[in-house]
């Protein structure tokens, strides 16, 4: 299981990042469409603060200590900024991937959404959560794209 998950999230981040370079500036990854409570910034730190709490940190044992709740009030960092956070998060996730000797059919020692999950149960949901939010993403970074000045 653990080979299988390491492209997808390779190929997440690496998606991840991307988006984030194709707003047309950094003011507007952190403008909210109609209808929506979250920004492209802050889907961006809520992706990378609850993949390395609980790849990095839960699973890999890194020294993260997430703020789920700066994820959603952070604002006014730059793409740059971003990108290194998303390399880092990428670093964290798959290092931990391809080290982890845990079997998927084990039992998290940790409650996961107020329940005790299996490895599996847990990464398939993680996995999942970063392509809906990367969904997200895009939608409102093409919002963004074509509502700049340039186009």
């Amino acid at each position: 299981m653990w080979k299988t998950l390491y492209p997808l999230f390779e190929r997440n981040l690496d998606k991840l990042e991307e988006e984030i370079n194709l707003y047309p500036d950094d003011q507007s990854m952190w403008k909210l469409l109609p209808g929506t409570s979250n920004s492209g910034g802050n889907l961006c730190l809520h992706l990378c603060g609850n993949l390395r709490h609980f790849i990095g940190a839960q699973i890999g044992h890194s020294a993260y200590v997430r703020d789920r709740a700066s994820e959603f009030s952070q604002t006014g960092l730059s793409k740059s900024n971003l990108s290194d956070l998303i390399q880092k998060t990428k670093s964290e996730v798959l290092n931990t991937l391809k080290e982890t000797r845990v079997a998927p059919s084990e039992i998290c020692p940790f409650k996961f959404v107020e329940q005790q999950v299996t490895y599996e149960h847990l990464m398939f949901h993680l996995y999942g959560h970063l392509h809906y939010h990367l969904g997200q993403l895009n939608y409102h970074r093409r919002a963004m794209t074509s509502n700049s000045p340039a186009n």
